[in-house]
This record gives C-alpha cells, structure tokens and sequence, in this order.
C-alpha cells in the first residue's frame, strides 16, 4: 500500500509541475523575439560556416575521458571486492589503453589547432 501512494504522489506532483511549467512563463513574442538572431544585431554573413573537424576531436577526447573519470570513481571500493587485484588489474589496462591513445593522437598532431 505504501508503494502505491509514493507512486500517485510521483505522479501527482509531476503532472502538477509539468502543467504549472507549460501555464507560468509570460508568453509575449515581440519582433526580436521571432528573430533568428537574439543577439541584437543583424547577421552579417552566412551562419552555415563549416566546423573544424579537429573541434569534434576535442569534444570526444573530453568526452572520452570524461567517462574514464566516471567509470574509475568507484575505484576505491573495489578494494573492499574478493579479488582487488583483479579489479586494480582491469583498472589499470583501461588507463594504460587510454594514456596510449592519448599519446597517439598528440603523435600525430590531432590536438594542435593550428597547422
């Protein structure tokens, strides 16, 4: 029973916050509003500028080790496991295979901006 009104009231509130969220904010579109540009200033070239593919690269690379961060925080409590050995083991390939990229691509040149 306790389980079924934690559920309603989930439901409740989000149903409540959604509508108060759709309702609450002032629609009131005004001409620099409905512009493409709210900046303040008419645009002055063309907005489809290709990117530098090298800014992708930087973006997965953070990205990528980014997600290496998260994925060794709990490394500490695997210390507490039957084998930690095992776990500092696997820990430590991911890192090595990470620092070896890392190193590859700066061999290359993949993170310099400029050529």
């Amino acid at each position: 029973m306790n389980l079924i009104m934690m559920i309603t009231a989930a439901l409740v509130l989000s149903t409540t916050m959604a509508l108060i969220s759709f309702w609450l904010p002032m629609m009131d579109p005004n001409q620099e509003k409905l512009s493409p540009y709210e900046c303040g200033f008419d645009p002055l070239g063309s907005a489809r500028l290709p990117f530098s593919l090298r800014f992708f690269l930087i973006a997965i690379l953070f990205l990528l080790f980014d997600l290496e961060i998260a994925l060794l925080l709990p490394l500490p409590w695997g210390n507490q496991l039957y084998t930690p050995l095992h776990t500092h083991f696997w820990a430590t390939l991911v890192l090595t295979l990470l620092a070896l990229g890392l190193i590859y691509e700066w061999v290359q040149g993949g993170l310099e901006w400029a050529e």
